[in-house]
């Protein structure tokens, strides 16, 4: 029998930021994103050796260790054996076995890459040891394990897109609490979306989370500058969640345009002159508005451009070294399944 998950990556479109503490905790955090068509997976094969046997496919790193209550800390593959540690010191694990995962993207661009890979571990691991996990109890565990229990600095929002999927308008407040709110979009709004919406991999990674600290100490030490502007980009998630329920595709460029400027108050880090000399180009080609995705500092962008004027737009893009990506909408998260 082998045990199997995926789970879908995200792109924001506002209130990125707003779901991480203090500020969710002080203010209350209000971000809109939705699922995409690029995952992350894992599968579990019991073997019949006391061997637990970790496989990163797209990394190409295999790591094998004795079967123990806990795997140790060596740098290599932490997420995978985190989440191994939390499931065995709590549920327990008695058989070997192997654990295979890959992802479409990886981590430090911008899709949640991180956070969806520990939604799918999460789930491959409570379908092996039959657990009845609901939705939110999966997405806050597999928050728990990577900011928790790793001490990885980050928000909430991406544990939960990649659970519940879809086009969703999430509330945070303290005490973890979340409320996710599915959109019902009209599926010509959300065909309308995919053709005006521009996916680009500016071929840079980054550290996201050095630019989520200088957030965090910005909110503690009162930063008015910083903090107006997470309220800005709060409210813009509703003005957003407005604009493509309503079917108003054209305010969502001015909409992205406003968030990035409003953005890049909140910490240093999250645009560079790269990021400025990309978004320029791409504004001057046609581009309506975009934004830099995830923490920032580099990754994926998103740019919103009519359609007479995309060709132009990827061709501005060409001189930069990166490349568009091809992706669809998808309504479903977290996916479990055994053969």
């Amino acid at each position: 029998m082998i045990y199997r998950s995926k789970a879908p990556l995200r792109i924001g479109f506002a209130g990125g930021g707003t779901d991480v503490s203090p500020y969710s905790d002080l203010y209350g955090g209000a971000v809109l994103n939705a699922t995409v068509s690029l995952y992350a997976r894992a599968a579990i094969e019991p073997i019949a050796e006391p061997k637990v046997i970790l496989e990163a496919l797209d990394r190409h790193i295999v790591c094998e260790y004795d079967l123990t209550e806990e795997l140790p800390t060596d740098g290599r593959l932490e997420l995978l054996k985190a989440v191994y540690n939390h499931f065995s010191k709590n549920y327990g694990i008695k058989q070997g076995f192997r654990l295979y995962t890959s992802v479409d993207a990886p981590p430090g661009l911008g899709l949640g890459s991180s956070s969806t890979l520990a939604v799918a571990l999460t789930g491959v691991f409570a379908a092996w040891l039959d657990l009845p996990l609901g939705s939110y109890e999966i997405a806050h565990l597999a928050y728990r394990i990577e900011r928790q229990e790793m001490g990885m600095a980050g928000g909430k929002q991406d544990q939960y897109a990649a659970t519940f999927g879809g086009f969703n308008y999430m509330e945070f407040f303290r005490d973890d609490k979340v409320i996710v709110n599915p959109l019902r979009i009209n599926e010509a709004y959300v065909n309308e979306l995919e053709s005006r919406l521009l996916l680009f991999y500016t071929s840079q990674s980054r550290l996201s989370a050095s630019i989520i600290e200088e957030q965090q100490r910005n909110v503690k030490s009162n930063n008015q500058s910083s903090i107006e502007a997470m309220h800005v980009i709060k409210q813009q998630a509703a003005e957003m969640k407005e604009a493509m329920l309503t079917g108003r595709i054209d305010r969502i460029g001015q909409l992205l345009h406003e968030g990035f400027v409003y953005k890049k108050k909140m910490a240093k880090g999250i645009s560079n002159s790269w990021i400025d000399e990309i978004y320029d180009a791409a504004m001057e080609a046609g581009a309506e508005g975009g934004k830099v995705l995830g923490a920032g500092g580099g990754g994926f962008m998103v740019f919103f451009c009519p359609d007479a004027r995309r060709s132009q737009i990827v061709q501005a893009l060409s001189r930069f070294n990166g490349c568009v990506q091809n992706y669809q909408f998808v309504e479903d998260g977290l996916k479990q399944w055994k053969i």
